[in-house]
């Protein structure tokens, strides 16, 4: 392979795999591969390959899990739009190893000048299972993603170099967002006519407040930066299970910036945990985050700070949902995906008062 092949899933045959293989340092010869989709990605499409090997030594995966772009057409005008593909790219060629955090390990992440074509080859983390959304966490599950958050925003705490990869969201930079204030506001009001019959009176209390003050939203951080994933819900991690696999690794790096580390916490929380869980233990939550912080060195933090910053952490969560119930192809579980997602951010934004932060 004398550069990257960029290829679709169906044009990817022995030969390819065989050349991308040995070009991540693996000395095998691939006879032959079948192939399968898998995942719920909104923007990308993921597909497992499962390996045949005319050769093959004890580090030739038997399988592997390929991330591409988005067959449908209006998902993929978004991924491209938005620099999804460019971005996720970049951050495992470049931030990956150094994030703490767990995630898969890539053996080819290659992308063309626009960001318009991508391929990303992963390990495969079978028997591990992805989250779900719709289902939410356990309390352990929670805590062990809490944890793993802590770690990622250890990693980059306070790095203004940061600021300097234009590519990086919500650096310096980067070039202006692609969604402006008078795109949210029409987002927001083509979801209300598309979802009339499903959202509830307070979820529109608080969409109505938020698409109208995008812009202060923008700025309201007044704390310490660091790297975020920015799409920190269950459907982008993978759950060890009895059957083996790492406790928690997380997927899906198309979003992530430079930001607000409450923010990831309580977009979690928030989408992931009900309501009722998520007040019950919040404090306990919020304190065990605090805690892995100091012990990874983040120092001149206050816990107050946190739950301040945290108290308005589920803007993004609400932005996100019905931005991309609008922006992607529609199906059924991405309508109750996003309904699950809408609905948990309200909920958190009106248990902390947040809208006031606001004026």
């Amino acid at each position: 392979m004398t550069g990257p092949d960029i290829r679709r899933p169906g044009e990817i045959d022995a030969a390819w795999m065989t050349a991308m293989l040995q070009q991540a340092g693996i000395d095998a010869v691939v006879r032959g591969l079948t192939s399968k989709g898998v995942g719920t990605g909104q923007i990308g499409d993921s597909v497992r390959f499962v390996l045949d090997y005319e050769r093959g030594g004890e580090d030739a995966p038997a399988s592997v899990v390929g991330k591409f772009p988005a067959a449908d057409d209006t998902s993929r005008a978004t991924g491209i739009m938005l620099g999804n593909y460019l971005r996720e790219v970049n951050f495992y060629r470049t931030l990956a190893a150094k994030a703490l955090i767990h995630t898969p390990k890539a053996y080819m992440a290659e992308t063309n000048a626009d960001g318009g074509e991508f391929v990303l080859i992963m390990e495969d983390l079978a028997p591990a299972e992805q989250g779900d959304q719709l289902e939410g966490v356990t309390l352990d599950q929670a805590r062990l993603v809490i944890g793993e958050a802590a770690k990622l925003h250890a990693s980059h705490w306070g790095d203004d170099g940061l600021d300097e990869l234009p590519w990086v969201s919500g650096s310096k930079a980067a070039p202006p967002s692609a969604a402006t204030p008078e795109l949210v506001q029409a987002m927001w009001m083509g979801f209300k006519a598309r979802y009339a019959e499903r959202i509830l009176p307070h979820w529109v209390e608080v969409g109505e407040v938020l698409a109208a003050s995008f812009g202060a939203v923008g700025a309201l951080h007044d704390g310490p930066r660091c790297l975020t994933h920015n799409d920190f819900r269950p459907d982008n991690m993978m759950f060890g299970t009895a059957a083996g696999g790492y406790p928690v690794t997380t997927l899906d790096w198309q979003s992530f910036a430079y930001g607000a580390g409450a923010t990831d916490v309580a977009y979690f929380l928030a989408g992931a945990v009900p309501a009722d869980v998520r007040r019950d233990h919040e404090d306990e939550l919020l304190r065990l985050y605090h805690a892995r912080l100091t012990v990874l060195g983040v120092k001149d933090y206050a816990f107050a700070d946190l739950k301040r910053h945290y108290g308005s952490g589920a803007f993004l969560l609400f932005f996100t949902a019905f931005f991309a119930a609008m922006v992607v192809e529609q199906t059924p579980r991405g309508d109750a995906m996003f309904m699950r997602m809408l609905g948990g951010a309200a909920d958190h934004i009106l248990d902390h008062r947040a809208l006031e932060r606001l004026g």
